[in-house]
């Protein structure tokens, strides 16, 4: 499968403020009004590692410049003056953006080590903050109507486990809510699956949340320690393209594909069981935080185009593009010949 590189990348990078100086990656994008509209993920320090969210906007959708100087979310707005906000990721459903986004009450301090997970610590935080359950990440919903006032809608999951890449469908199925999850600590035989995976829940309005279903667990080496869903589901003719990230046991992250069910999207229709996606190029391999990563958070489509927005190495912005038919076919044909 043939995923075609931006000759402009990484498209967006660190400096400029104080609030984005250290590190800038795994952006929600979103098309607006024919314009490319990006919140990036970014940390002015690694001690603390506290992480802000950005607004830029673009034409081509690779050329982006800011909407504000500021942080469009500080996690203080949310209750969290320590915390550490992280990972949006966008759709519109009628009139409302929705984002979801991973919180951590308190921030930890990272120390990289160049060849895989950074060490860290947990710093002293003052008035109470540092509690153990501080440290979990739990997930939410925040909603806008222009995409820079942002108020917290809800939580999606459990506050006493660590459960990661929500992500909602961009419009309701059968009358209802979808969001994909990933629970760390729904392992076991009682769970059906031995490492973390995808899962997917079902709601009336957002808040109230139906158990979930066990939706995809890792199968290939290239996904031996996890999977997690990565981007919002993209609506085909032949179902919900859905990128998902995988972690081998090389602590390599790349980059899979899946077709889901158009009414019940908790039935895989397709999953190429090689990946389309791995680091290939010296940003994607080497970077401050943890090499060797490419992590897709958004995706959008313009003239049959597929825009794929990545995180590398938890350190700047790229941009990868491919025409969608040709992916969804890959997708279909790679699974018949399993």
């Amino acid at each position: 499968m043939k995923i075609t590189r931006c000759e402009s990348n990484p498209i967006v990078t660190p400096g400029l403020y104080d609030w984005r100086k250290a590190t800038v990656f795994n952006p929600a994008v979103i098309i607006e009004n024919d314009k490319f509209y990006m919140i990036e993920r970014t940390a002015g320090s690694l001690d603390p590692f506290q992480c802000f969210f950005g607004l830029l906007e673009s034409e081509d959708g690779v050329n982006f410049r800011h909407v504000l100087d500021k942080p469009v979310i500080h996690p203080e707005q949310f209750g969290f003056p320590y915390g550490s906000i992280q990972d949006p990721r966008v759709v519109k459903i009628d009139d409302t953006f929705y984002m979801n986004y991973a919180l951590r009450p308190c921030s930890m301090s990272y120390y990289p080590t160049g060849v895989g997970i950074p060490n860290n610590a947990k710093p002293e935080y003052p008035n109470g903050w540092g509690k153990p359950e501080d440290w979990l990440t739990r997930s939410s919903i925040a909603t806008s109507k222009d995409l820079i006032n942002w108020e917290f809608l809800c939580d999606t999951t459990p506050l006493e486990i660590n459960d990661r890449d929500n992500i909602l469908f961009p419009e309701k199925i059968g009358g209802r809510y979808a969001l994909l999850r990933r629970p760390e600590e729904y392992i076991g035989e009682a769970y059906g699956t031995e490492k973390p995976a995808m899962w997917i829940s079902y709601s009336d309005n957002l808040i109230d949340w139906d158990a979930p279903i066990l939706l995809a667990v890792p199968e290939a080496d290239w996904e031996y320690k996890k999977i997690g869903g990565s981007t919002p589901p993209i609506k085909t003719d032949k179902g919900w393209l859905t990128l998902y990230h995988g972690v081998g046991e090389d602590h390599v992250y790349r980059v899979g594909a899946m077709l889901l069910d158009l009414e019940h999207p908790e039935k895989i229709v397709a999953r190429a069981p090689g990946f389309i996606m791995e680091p290939e190029t010296y940003y994607e391999k080497f970077g401050l935080f943890i090499p060797n990563v490419v992590f897709p958070t958004a995706n959008v489509v313009k003239d049959g185009l597929l825009y794929i927005y990545y995180g590398c190495t938890d350190t700047a912005i790229c941009l990868a593009t491919v025409p969608l038919d040709e992916l969804v076919d890959y997708i279909i044909a790679e699974s018949e010949g399993k």
